[in-house]
């Protein structure tokens, strides 16, 4: 199948299942949703292509196991968070900003599905891959391992920090927090690594690289970082302030000592 058309199709089903999780956040004000559907289309994307690619068959199969399971894990994760807790600062925010109009949210729902077509592009890659090299399949392989076990870790140990009321208006500083503000964001950058593997030989190889490129841009100055601090700072404060002057951004690394 020609792959705009692969890229239309997904497009479509993209838009349609962000259009159910509008309405699903409708009476429950909760936009949350929206990062679980994003987790499961995106994954979902990499099966897709997967099914539709004329790709050698080696390369196709582990994108699809690969992606598959990253975008269950990651929209069983964020489920948990949805169903158990109230609405996300981020989202909460934006609902005051926007007053709650909902063609706002319709529209940002619908922005989503685009993202999901977006950060499919390096499983189009893959999917059209005529050659199989074991190696580049192994580092791909090793590279996914890395980084999703990286980021469970990551965040169960933040979610264990939650957990308990004595850490509430903290900070976590446990486990690899201590090494980085933001761990899961970069196994979730590293990630994207896994598929660049997997392309190698593809005559659409630049396309793979969109996934790692476009991830750290949205992580670092769009959509990641800058929301996720900004709340941390008005329900944190001080407290976050000096984690942000001793602790690394993104990149792991032994932090600061502070002045006495």
């Amino acid at each position: 199948m020609n792959p705009w058309i692969q890229l239309l199709c997904l497009w479509v089903l993209a838009a349609l299942m962000m259009t159910l999780g509008w309405m699903w956040q409708r009476p429950r004000s909760n936009a949350g949703i929206v990062d679980v559907l994003w987790s499961c289309g995106v994954g979902g994307s990499a099966v897709l292509f997967a099914m539709l690619g004329d790709g050698a068959a080696w390369p196709r199969v582990v994108m699809a196991v690969l992606g598959g399971l990253w975008g269950m894990r990651l929209a069983a994760h964020l489920w948990k968070r949805v169903s158990g807790e109230p609405e996300d600062g981020r989202y909460r925010h934006l609902r005051e900003h926007w007053n709650g109009n909902q063609l706002y949210f319709f529209l940002f729902f619908q922005f989503q599905a685009y993202l999901i077509v977006l950060f499919s592009l390096p499983f189009l890659s893959v999917a059209h891959n005529p050659e199989t090299f074991g190696g580049w399949i192994a580092a791909g392989l090793i590279v996914w391992l890395i980084s999703v076990i990286g980021e469970a870790i990551a965040d169960a140990q933040l979610a264990r920090f939650r957990s308990d009321e004595a850490n509430r208006g903290r900070t976590c500083r446990a486990g690899l927090w201590r090494y980085s503000r933001h761990p899961n964001y970069f196994f979730e950058w590293i990630h994207w690594f896994a598929y660049v593997c997997l392309a190698v030989g593809s005559t659409r190889f630049w396309l793979a690289w969109s996934g790692p490129l476009v991830m750290y841009i949205f992580l670092r100055w769009i959509s990641g970082i800058p929301y996720t601090e900004t709340h941390a700072l008005r329900s944190r404060g001080e407290d976050y302030r000096d984690y942000q002057r001793t602790t690394p951004m993104l990149f792991p690394w032994f932090p600061k000592r502070t002045e006495r």
